[in-house]
């Protein structure tokens, strides 16, 4: 079947891509810029960045933007769909969805208006197995974004290895928080997938820090 990825650039939406591939065929990558960093739907940090790793993973991207209003963000994601469905015949739309239900129904919504498939690969799936399975299919991963306790300005930048997620699993413990940050805890990045040609190689970035919330900006790029 062919499908369109929703792709952020996170690990989440990364992988269900990736998960996708083995039994369909990815025929197009979504993106959806949304000028409003409290999206109630959307991934915002470093979402400018997706069209280097479209052309890591050779594959076309469609980029929409979003005034990031709630609910009416709904139609701008229906529209870039739509697009998707006419440039490249898909049949069904890939989503990184793990247990967010008001996500993964609006997206499912909009799949049936338009008559689509929506293909959920990580629905439910133990958080702590995802961040084993993205180690061990050599995802290279950073945190770009941290908005609770006990996340502090360390995290902005770090690396998704294994002491990382050992102290993400003592996080949960402690804090009771979800340790693959599907709870708005962290956002992330993807350097490099097993789907990709090349690697992203970060030549300038920035980060800021403020009470519980911080931002690790990527300003500058490149293919290596």
């Amino acid at each position: 079947m062919r499908l369109a990825g929703l792709f952020s650039g996170g690990k989440d939406s990364a992988y269900a891509i990736y998960r996708a591939m083995q039994l369909h065929e990815i025929a197009s990558l979504i993106t959806i810029k949304s000028k409003n960093p409290e999206s109630y739907m959307f991934h915002t940090p470093n979402t400018g960045i997706t069209q280097l790793q479209a052309e890591a993973a050779g594959l076309p991207l469609i980029v929409a933007e979003t005034e990031g209003k709630k609910e009416a963000e709904l139609a701008d994601l229906k529209e870039a769909v739509k697009k998707a469905v006419e440039l490249f015949r898909i049949e069904g739309v890939v989503t990184g969805a793990i247990g967010s239900v008001y996500q993964a129904a609006r997206i499912q919504k909009i799949c049936d208006e338009l008559g689509l498939w929506c293909f959920n690969p990580l629905w439910q799936l133990d958080q702590l197995q995802l961040l084993d399975d993205l180690l061990k299919n050599k995802f290279e991963v950073i945190i770009v974004g941290v908005a609770a306790y006990p996340f502090d300005e360390s995290w902005l930048g770090k690396r998704l290895d294994r002491k990382a997620v050992k102290e993400l699993a003592g996080l949960k413990e402690k804090y009771k928080i979800n340790p693959a940050g599907e709870g708005g805890e962290f956002e992330s990045f993807v350097l490099s997938a097993p789907f990709f040609r090349k690697k992203i190689n970060v030549k300038k970035s920035s980060a800021r820090f403020s009470g519980n919330h911080g931002v690790f900006e990527i300003k500058e790029a490149e293919l290596e």
